[in-house]
């Protein structure tokens, strides 16, 4: 069973947001405010997702992001307008968002995406080559030594990682690390993000051999 929660303050969208998304295996708690969120999240936990509004009645959205960062995944819920609550949350850990007004079978197609990602994570450690990437506290090593990643860079790390062996676009990583409008970041701010990754994880940056350029595509991680 998939328990998820949502916090919402506008009734009629959070009811119709659960009837969406509920399902008999698949229980959604309807919460209004901060202080509702985190009495389900500790009596009625553990939950799979989180689906978090930002502008709460007792509180930024954001705040209790950060109280669940590592326990559980979190799609934001967020104004068209409010691109500084979007990239605040990408950086402290949320999976994806989406702007309001939305469609419920986007949502809904989102939420099944995130689910699908996090029943294929048994751990938020992962072990590959050299390193070692622990998500959850986010401690990133190499050969045993901890290396000092950026919000992110963290959030390309984890992106990559996450779908080691499948390319994924320039735009469609612009658009899940940054912004939903791509016209909203330097051109070259994925490409400078790129470079100081390799600079700290690869042997020889300018020959990587796990974050690699599929040109005219994207980047992957690649599966050594």
């Amino acid at each position: 069973m998939e328990k998820l929660l949502l916090v919402e303050d506008d009734l009629a969208l959070g009811q119709g947001v659960r009837l969406a998304l509920q399902t008999e295996d698949r229980p959604v708690t309807l919460c209004r405010t901060l202080a509702q969120a985190r009495q389900a999240l500790e009596g009625e936990g553990p939950f799979a997702l989180a689906i978090l509004d930002v502008n709460l009645p007792d509180g930024s959205g954001l705040t209790f992001l950060e109280e669940v960062r590592g326990r559980l995944p979190v799609i934001l819920l967020t104004a068209n307008d409010w691109e500084t609550d979007i990239v605040a949350g990408l950086e402290l850990g949320a999976e994806d968002y989406i702007t309001k007004p939305f469609s419920l079978a986007v949502l809904r197609a989102r939420v099944n995406a995130q689910l699908r990602r996090s029943s294929g994570e048994s751990s938020t450690v992962v072990q590959v080559g050299p390193f070692t990437f622990d998500f959850g506290r986010m401690e990133y090593r190499k050969h045993g030594r901890l290396v000092d990643l950026s919000k992110t860079e963290q959030k390309l790390l984890r992106l990559l990682v996450q779908n080691r062996g499948t390319t994924l676009t320039r735009a469609d990583l612009v658009d899940r690390i940054w912004t939903d409008g791509a016209e909203y970041v330097d051109e070259n701010a994925l490409s400078v993000t790129v470079k100081r990754l390799r600079d700290k994880l690869e042997d020889t940056p300018s020959k990587p051999q796990y974050l690699k350029t599929v040109y005219g595509v994207g980047y992957t991680w690649a599966v050594v």
